[in-house]
């Protein structure tokens, strides 16, 4: 039992087929299959069996690749024992996030590290559903996502951080007949024209509780998911919008009003592998996440 046998084994796991696992890996599934057929002789019990034509984990194979997270995470803490031990530098840390994150968290960023000796950044911007963001743990050390208040939780695979929990407001053009209100109801919004995300976003959840909470399905007439494009769509009057209230940059031709009635919130979070946080670099990187939510809500209040 060694520590590729063990990755083979948690991967296969997550990602539910040798093909998978393969590719996540970029080896060969052939290769996959040696290092399973490994580990299973040095274990007295079935570790996978058969379900159809994938293969699958038995109860005992679960509980090795949920072990195996230790085992990982021990090691990178050794590794990163030893690269303290010779004074090796803080290293570079790579951060994914989606696109209005990006947009706020990465500034900020860039600005607190500029310090000698900080963690080196290397950014990149990620736009994909809620499923797809756990995945991004195995490319990235740390990804920032986002779901909504009522959206099924982060697999427990991954640890999770909290950042912001922030409103979803209704964008308007300046000088719209709503625009004039402190506080917009579903019924109030339900006839306008809307701009929302594509199919399977985390935003489109919210646009149908207001369906549901209007009595009545609302017209989509534009699928976008960059927000900084919604906004100039919505100055345009090309139709209203759900907008984050901290992390879109504010626009003159556009204004934000609360969703009354819904719980119109999304969750905005750091993930990353456990074993990832045993680098210093990393834990300091996260650190500057939570520095840099404060400085984003405080916006709110200042």
């Amino acid at each position: 039992m060694d520590e590729r046998q063990l990755r083979v084994l948690r991967e296969l796991g997550e990602l539910g087929s040798v093909t998978a696992v393969a590719e996540a890996l970029r080896v060969t599934p052939s290769a996959i299959s040696q290092q399973l057929r490994l580990l299973q002789r040095s274990v007295p019990v079935p570790l996978t069996e058969r379900a159809g034509r994938r293969l699958v984990l038995t109860a005992a194979g679960q509980a090795l690749a949920e072990a195996a997270i230790g085992v990982e995470t021990a090691l990178a803490r050794a590794r990163h024992t030893i690269e303290e031990y010779v004074d090796e530098p803080a290293g570079t840390v790579s951060l994914a996030a989606f696109h209005s994150g990006a947009a706020a968290f990465y500034p900020l960023l860039l600005r607190r590290l500029r310090t000698p000796g900080a963690p080196r950044l290397a950014l990149h911007d990620e736009d994909v559903p809620q499923a797809g963001f756990p995945p991004l743990t195995r490319s990235y050390d740390l990804v920032v996502a986002h779901r909504l208040d009522h959206a099924p939780p982060w697999p427990r695979t991954t640890v999770v951080t909290p950042l912001l929990r922030e409103p979803l407001d209704i964008a308007l053009p300046v000088g719209h007949p709503l625009a004039g209100r402190s506080a917009l109801t579903a019924r109030d919004v339900a006839d306008e024209p809307w701009i929302s995300v594509h199919d399977g976003f985390p935003l489109l959840a919210t646009v149908d509780a207001v369906s549901a909470a209007a009595g009545r399905r609302v017209e989509i007439v534009h699928r976008v998911n960059e927000i900084s494009v919604v906004a100039e769509v919505v100055a345009a009057g090309g139709g209203i919008a759900l907008m984050p209230r901290w992390t879109s940059r504010p626009h003159p031709g556009v204004v934000l009003r609360p969703l009354s009635g819904i719980g119109a919130h999304r969750h905005v979070d750091v993930l990353h592998r456990p074993e990832s946080a045993a680098r210093g670099a990393v834990r300091t990187v996260l650190g500057e996440l939570l520095a840099a939510a404060r400085a984003i809500r405080s916006r709110d209040t200042g």
